[in-house]
């Protein structure tokens, strides 16, 4: 039976075993696969640890039903967000933290060391790099550095059409517009100072991708596996692909290593087969939700993690994962017993 924690409070340690190597999930949400998948490595390990998750909300949380126990937790601007957790890690053995979304990246990274020195590994990047995937026009910048195309900037005081519009912090596809004519401009969007006006990419020219990358503690990649993004709803792939194609060499390229980077970051990117030319769009320093597709195509991001953190192993880069295989999401259920409004 799952217990729901209420934090502040008591906490009441999960297990007694001093040997025992927890995972917690932040704000997990409904990444049940990513829950499972954790669960799954951790047995295969055979290691005595737990997968537990935190949510605002978790009796209302599908992945910390699945998950061995759940903690509710306050947002992250709470001023007590970073003790709370921290508190919640050591009276629980926890050992890592896998953050899952934006929102809470910058102050995680923030706080890496202070877990650190509770022999806490947050699986996040360094500061520096979380602030160039968080702020779009500094991932711009970055892109261009690294001799990747971008789409074009548009001055939005003399715009050309069509165009798409974004903020440069934002998230899960919100406040994204494609103004195809000037007409359809208005001061909702010329008055907005965090939009970015940019060149509009034609999808029957590109296709987008989400590509899975792994950085080891030595911030070199270890693997790349672009997954197509047939699909979209609210942000997220609903159908994909993965795709063994001249992506991988070009992100193995461009960006071999990357200074910060840890872990699962996703590069999301624009790319013609008609003319071979890559566009990049955006990174994100946290597992996407449509890894599912990766893990069972045999990118074993989860296990590679439990094997460098806890056993102190070396990743080597590896492309051995199924090529064409996809996925097709569907809506299912997580059923409680007993549950009391």
């Amino acid at each position: 039976m799952h217990c729901w924690r209420n934090i502040p409070g008591m906490i009441h340690p999960a297990g007694k075993n001093e040997q025992e190597m927890n995972i917690i999930i932040t704000s997990a949400g409904q990444r049940v696969s990513l829950v499972r998948a954790f669960q799954k490595e951790l047995g295969y390990c055979q290691i005595d640890g737990r997968v537990f998750t935190t949510d605002l909300k978790p009796d209302l949380c599908s992945a910390c039903v699945v998950s061995d126990n759940a903690f509710k937790v306050g947002r992250f601007r709470d001023p007590d967000y970073i003790d709370i957790l921290l508190a919640l890690c050591i009276e629980n053995k926890v050992k890592m933290v896998i953050p899952t979304i934006d929102t809470e990246l910058l102050l995680l990274a923030e706080n890496k060391s202070l877990f650190k020195d509770n022999d806490i590994d947050i699986i996040i990047s360094s500061v520096d790099f979380v602030k160039i995937c968080r702020d779009k026009r500094k991932t711009h910048l970055f892109f261009k550095e690294r001799g990747i195309d971008t789409p074009e900037l548009i001055d939005k005081n003399n715009p050309h059409f069509p165009l798409f519009i974004k903020p440069y912090d934002g998230s899960c596809s919100t406040d994204i517009y494609v103004i195809r004519k000037k007409e359809e401009l208005s001061g909702i969007h010329l008055n907005n100072e965090k939009f970015m006006f940019m060149e509009y990419i034609d999808r029957e020219i590109y296709d987008e991708y989400t590509v899975d990358l792994y950085y080891g503690k030595d911030h070199h990649i270890k693997s790349v596996i672009p997954r197509k993004r047939i699909a979209v709803r609210a942000g997220e792939i609903l159908k994909g692909v993965t795709c063994k194609n001249e992506i991988m060499d070009f992100v193995k390229d461009k960006l071999s290593y990357v200074e910060g980077a840890v872990g699962c970051i996703t590069l999301q990117l624009f790319y013609s087969e008609q003319t071979g030319k890559m566009i990049g769009i955006e990174i994100n320093p946290r597992f996407g939700g449509g890894f599912p597709l990766s893990y069972e195509a045999k990118g074993n991001y989860p296990g590679w993690l439990i094997r460098e953190y806890f056993f102190h192993e070396e990743i080597s880069y590896s492309d051995a994962w199924e090529d064409n295989l996809l996925m097709l999401r569907y809506d299912s259920e997580i059923i409680v017993h007993g549950y009391k409004n």
